[in-house]
């Protein structure tokens, strides 16, 4: 945790690689910083290796790691994935557009939040091929 109220660092979920919050809210809107497929462990889910140490990654199992990543970091802010208004997904290659497109299907349809997929040269490690940042609006509850 961090000594500001509206910066999260929410136990449990891989650490930041930088000094950055995985949440920082801004009144009644949270925004969740760029979003992995990366475990605690700093494993990462759609990442495997056979016993020659061929590196097989799966889009689909990484979009859906990701996606549920940014479900527990919104429930660390009061919120879920129903509260987010805007996503921007970052993909290492377009060609793994369609299967992200199916999990994401899976979470979120046209009545959900907007969203802006672009094609990046590359992600903090090699074995990422996702990455995806939102904002999600969370009222702050009154206390009474």
């Amino acid at each position: 945790m961090t000594d500001d109220p509206d910066a999260l660092l929410v136990t449990g979920k891989a650490a930041p690689r930088g000094r950055f919050p995985h949440v920082r809210r801004a009144g009644d809107f949270v925004f969740v910083s760029g979003t992995s497929s990366r475990r605690p462990d700093g494993s990462f889910a759609g990442a495997t290796a056979d016993a020659m140490g061929t590196t097989s990654l799966d889009i689909r199992e990484q979009t859906k790691a990701v996606i549920e990543n940014i479900r527990d970091l919104l429930a660390a802010a009061g919120g879920d994935l129903t509260d987010v208004v805007n996503v921007t997904g970052y993909l290492v290659n377009m060609n793994d557009f369609g299967g992200y497109n199916e999990v994401y299907g899976q979470y979120f349809d046209e009545s959900g939040p907007a969203r802006t997929t672009v094609a990046v040269h590359q992600l903090p490690h090699p074995h990422l091929l996702i990455e995806i940042a939102c904002t999600a609006y969370i009222p702050r509850r009154s206390v009474t």
